[in-house]
């Protein structure tokens, strides 16, 4: 019998007679490995850890600590789910897909006559427990897509027979576990006994492949981990995100809302939640303009001829409105670039003027299919920090670390940590493959020398340039795209954009597109989410209540309010005639920061008696006072 050379991660290696498998290799090293290996990389390549080794090769095993491992624990376990689901509901449902997602997975499912509800997850959730408990073994079958067709054909299985038939390959592989059996490419787990915790969270709608005019799918979402402590972590992590929903605290704290009448995906800012915005909006100019950004407008239309020279109509135009005026063809801008070009063209410009920096808080609109709108955090109407920088490519390393340290300023002040991402071209895109290089290696490098550790997402770059993401770390450590940094040779060229330089010939700028919020709307959801609306007190709607305990103190209670105000703090005050107790707590509901109380002893002294939403009591104090502590505690932030 021939023998195979296997290479370990450590650096040894060991010989094994071929077809042994990468379990047995894993039994060899220890039982302890053996129990816990749940699949295996032969030469860089993920599978089954019962996949033979029938040639020399490198061996890794993975685990469930492995991100690997846990995604392949994740998918088995949608397997499980989707084998409970039909053994309970036989051919009155239809499996269609069922992937691992982030801390879960969820499964498609088609039925005519059966609508899943919440009250069923524990039904379903008791007969993958006896799945599990079963510890069926997995085991990986291949077949000719004809073969396989009829098999899912006779199954009456329609979705997977169509999935089957646009597979380019002869053969397909199946995942059997007893009785039930899974077109999928794999690996998965040697057995359903290692799933020992999930849990069933949501039923959702999604269209068949993701498209409206397709089948209306039911859509279960469940999550999985490798033992029941971090089960029972994640569902309290879970109940706490439910809680600090930006869509549930935005009305509780009259916020904004969204209306039908209005149309989907469009914000409509109540008082405060405008006032929020404006404070927000108001901090970027201030921080704009102490970095040299020039603040410029542009009109929301734009001719399509226009976006048909920037690429973006060939492109971009399935995301895009346009409409007709007096026979001329307009676009609505889902991009604030253009203006920008716009006015750089508008004269002729010399080395000595770069670089320009040109910052907009500019109102965008892109076409969102209704399926994937979410509350502040998708929407079809949404207000950029908007800023595009045109400089030398001499001057290119020093503006992105610029905009780099601007982000990382920006963001200690709200206190979020953040990760980065570099993408890379797409597959559809504009511009030469040497722009691209270019533009990409600037960016890779001004992070290097920054020391920023960064990841590299392959082919999501924007058409026209790659880009840095910056990915937020919420107070529930969840991931959240917001600022961009992208670099772009290519619309300048399209725009036949110049400058003269110290040699008296024209060059070529380079353009920087960047935000730093991002979009306002998505920002202020991420905001309501991270600090549970417990805002700030510089970015509170409302950063003080006066509250009276009697009608005897309503005089002296205006005259504090109105003082305050016109020191230009944003206060209201509370002076109907109800029990102290009942109007703070309302002004807690309302995560006001103060609620200064005023009773007939403050009356008599001038004072008042802040007390904070955590319930905290400071010391009386005056009015004027109270602002210098309001201000003081502010004055970084302005």
């Amino acid at each position: 019998m021939s023998r195979v050379h296997i290479e370990l991660p450590d650096g040894t290696s060991r010989d094994y007679s071929a077809g042994t498998t990468a379990l047995e290799v894993a039994r060899d090293i220890s039982e302890r490995l053996a129990r816990q290996a749940v699949a295996a990389k032969i030469d860089g390549l993920l599978t089954d850890v019962t996949t033979p080794l029938e040639r020399d090769s490198r061996l890794e095993l993975i685990t469930l600590e492995s991100p690997e491992g846990l995604e392949i624990y994740r998918h088995s376990t949608a397997h499980l789910m989707a084998h409970a689901v039909k053994t309970l509901f036989g051919t009155e449902v239809q499996v269609t897909i069922g992937p691992a997602i982030e801390n879960g997975f969820y499964y498609d499912f088609y039925s005519e006559t059966h609508k899943f509800t919440p009250e069923e997850f524990d039904a379903i959730e008791a007969r993958m427990a006896e799945l599990a408990a079963a510890d069926l073994p997995i085991r990986r079958e291949e077949m000719t897509r004809e073969s396989a067709i009829q098999l899912f054909r006779d199954m009456g299985e329609t979705y997977k027979v169509e999935l089957i038939e646009d597979l380019p390959n002869p053969t397909v592989s199946l995942y059997r576990q007893g009785d039930f059996v899974d077109l999928c490419r794999g690996p998965h787990l040697p057995s359903t006994g290692f799933i020992k915790a999930f849990k069933l969270t949501s039923v959702a709608g999604a269209y068949w492949r993701g498209d409206e005019h397709r089948a209306m799918l039911q859509r279960l979402y469940a999550t999985a981990f490798p033992d029941r402590k971090e089960l029972k972590a994640h569902l309290q992590r879970l109940e706490e995100a439910r809680k600090r929903d930006h869509r549930k605290l935005g009305r509780e704290l009259d916020l904004f809302s969204f209306s039908e009448e209005a149309g989907a995906g469009l914000v409509i800012w109540h008082p405060k939640g405008a006032l929020l915005r404006t404070i927000l909006e108001d901090f970027e100019r201030r921080e704009h303009l102490k970095r040299g950004y020039d603040i410029v407008m542009g009109p929301q239309l734009l001719r399509t001829d226009l976006w048909k020279t920037s690429g973006h109509y060939d492109n971009y135009r399935e995301n895009m409105y346009f409409t007709e005026v007096e026979g001329q063809g307009y676009g609505i801008k889902p991009m604030n670039c253009l203006s920008h070009m716009i006015i750089y063209k508008s004269q002729i410009r010399s080395y000595r003027d770069l670089p320009l920096r040109f910052f907009e808080l500019g109102t965008v609109h892109r076409h969102e299919k209704s399926g994937v709108l979410h509350g502040l955090t998708r929407v079809r109407g949404f207000t950029q920090d908007d800023a595009h920088i045109l400089c030398t490519p001499e001057q290119l390393d020093g503006e992105i670390k610029g905009v780099l340290q601007f982000v990382r300023d920006v963001m200690g002040i709200f206190g979020f940590e953040y990760e980065l991402e570099i993408s890379t071209r797409p597959a559809k895109s504009i511009g030469s493959d040497r722009d691209w290089e270019r533009a990409t290696s600037a960016l890779m490098e001004a992070l290097k020398d920054t020391g920023l550790p960064f990841a590299v997402n392959e082919g999501d770059g924007a058409f026209y340039g790659p880009k840095i993401d910056v990915k937020l770390k919420d107070a529930l450590d969840r991931r959240w795209q917001c600022a961009t940094i992208q670099c772009d040779f290519t619309l300048p060229e399209r725009f036949d954009l110049s400058y003269v330089g110290a040699d008296g010939e024209k060059h070529r700028p380079v353009m920087v597109h960047r935000v730093i919020l991002g979009s306002i709307e998505r920002f202020i959801g991420v905001l309501i989410e991270h600090y549970a609306g417990n805002f700030p007190l510089w970015i509170s709607p409302v950063q003080a209540v006066v509250v009276n305990v009697t009608d005897n103190q309503a005089a002296y209670a205006r005259q504090v309010f109105n003082e305050l105000r016109a020191a230009g703090l944003r206060v209201r005050h509370d002076l109907r005639n109800e029990k102290l107790g009942f109007k703070i707590r309302e002004a807690q509901v309302e995560k006001i920061p103060y609620m200064l109380v005023i009773g007939d002893k403050e009356m008599e002294q001038g004072t008042v008696a802040p007390r904070h939403r955590s319930g905290k009591m400071l010391d009386a104090m005056s009015p004027a006072d109270f602002v210098r502590f309001v201000l003081e505690e502010c004055k970084n932030y302005h």
